[in-house]
């Protein structure tokens, strides 16, 4: 179901992400709008099972796209909201006060080559995060619908 016509809101479990993105889309990302220091924007995704939206916090990577990184700080798993979007690509991204339908799909591993720099240009940690796993970390690109 794409985040248009879902109608119930499930805010994160952990209170931490459920507050900050309260306060994200309360105040058009000038309170919340920052994840340990760096600028963010929240991803929205349907759940696979409960179809209700899910919203996330990510580092705000653009270089034309919207670019995410499904890093989970260097996790062995992917994270909760990848799975989602895999299952249903019609996704939404709040940046600032302005929210953006678009299509989430995996950049193929050359396309991950030529873009990951755009990535670990705004957030370094990211190759700390795939060199500490032997998950290959997914760069997802948000394409406008």
């Amino acid at each position: 179901m794409p985040v248009e016509n879902a109608t119930e809101y499930e805010p994160s479990p952990w209170e931490p992400i459920a507050t900050q993105v309260d306060q994200y889309l309360g105040t058009g990302g000038q309170e919340g709008g920052l994840m340990e220091g760096f600028p963010c924007v929240i991803l929205e995704t349907v759940g696979r099972k409960s179809e209700k939206l899910r919203r996330t916090p990510l580092i705000r990577v653009h270089d034309g796209d919207y670019l995410v990184v499904a890093s989970m700080g260097g996790a062995d798993q992917h994270p909760q909201w990848y799975p989602n979007l895999i299952d249903d690509p019609d996704v939404a991204v709040y940046d600032g006060a302005e929210r953006h339908l678009v299509r989430a799909r995996t950049a193929s591993p050359e396309e991950k080559a030529e873009r990951w720099a755009a990535a670990t240009a705004v957030y370094p940690p990211y190759d700390d995060y795939q060199a500490s796993t032997e998950r290959d970390i997914p760069l997802v690109v948000l394409e406008t619908r």
